[in-house]
């Protein structure tokens, strides 16, 4: 080999191992780790990695001990018709009688003051006691006080009572008939004293009242048509028929309770039209 290939063969192996040298210390150094590649999430994983929230509804417990039949499991209608009425019938024809028996006192005590005779002790105690109970104004006479409550302390036909409970309670499948026992829709005033309507107005503060038996929800509600003034029309009606002897038609009466419902004229008609179609069960409790 020349002496000009040798300088220029060892300048080539300087140059490469200069390079080498340079690039050594980062040969050897230990790789970083590489960042671990991103899980792929099948649906099956995602379902478990999703936190499950479950929504546990609340049953809300009746505020009664009666064993209530499950009206919302009978399937055939005249079955369930046959059972809510028999279910609600012995209540009513119960507090009927003791507002027919009141009412027989009353008249006998018009009679008696009628014919000028005194009154007892107890008989002004009991008057006064009755128009409290019934909401007659003890500014009036002696005299008118007993023929408001004449007008007052009356029945309501069976048939009409037992149509409203239908309605009002959707055949007794409502959760106020069966959490509370209440029929008829009858609102209270007093905190706690019910239950709150899930569609209860901002700032109302009403609730539908809720009964330990069956009884009290019917002498409840035959005590709100018998003093409410809302009910005034229905009294009035009912007054006249007796004036003239006139059986008490549930179906005349109905056209009283315009106000019970929002509905109106339409609520009356639908009343109207429930006694009509229900005349057969009604015909068997009065035979």
């Amino acid at each position: 080999m020349t002496k000009f290939n040798q300088q220029n063969f060892l300048g080539f192996i300087f140059l490469v191992i200069l390079v080498l040298g340079l690039i050594a210390p980062f040969t050897f150094l230990p790789l970083p780790q590489s960042m671990p590649e991103e899980e792929s999430v099948t649906p099956k994983k995602a379902k478990k990695a999703k936190k499950i929230i479950k929504v546990i509804k609340t049953v809300e417990q009746p505020l009664h001990k009666v064993n209530l039949p499950d009206f919302a499991k009978i399937r055939d209608v005249k079955e369930k018709k046959r059972r809510f009425f028999a279910f609600i019938k012995p209540a009513v024809e119960v507090e009927n009688k003791k507002i027919l028996t009141l009412r027989t006192e009353v008249e006998r005590l018009i009679a008696q003051l009628t014919l000028e005779q005194p009154f007892s002790k107890e008989e002004h105690t009991l008057v006064s006691s009755l128009s409290k109970k019934y909401k007659v104004s003890k500014k009036f006479s002696l005299l008118r006080q007993l023929y408001e409550l004449q007008l007052k302390i009356d029945i309501i036909p069976l048939a009409l009572v037992l149509v409203q409970a239908a309605n009002e309670s959707a055949w007794g499948t409502s959760r106020f008939a069966r959490i509370g026992l209440n029929f008829f829709g009858v609102w209270c005033y007093r905190e706690g004293c019910g239950m709150v309507p899930g569609s209860r107005n901002t700032g109302a503060k009403h609730e539908v009242a809720a009964y330990s038996s069956i009884s009290l929800g019917v002498a409840r509600y035959l005590h709100n048509i018998n003093t409410n003034g809302a009910y005034a029309v229905f009294r009035s009606i009912r007054g006249q028929l007796r004036e003239q002897n006139q059986p008490l038609a549930p179906e005349i009466l109905a056209t009283g309770l315009v106000r019970y419902s929002e509905r109106g004229i339409d609520y009356v008609l639908e009343l109207t039209d429930m006694i009509r179609h229900n005349q057969h069960y009604f015909a068997l409790y009065n035979k």
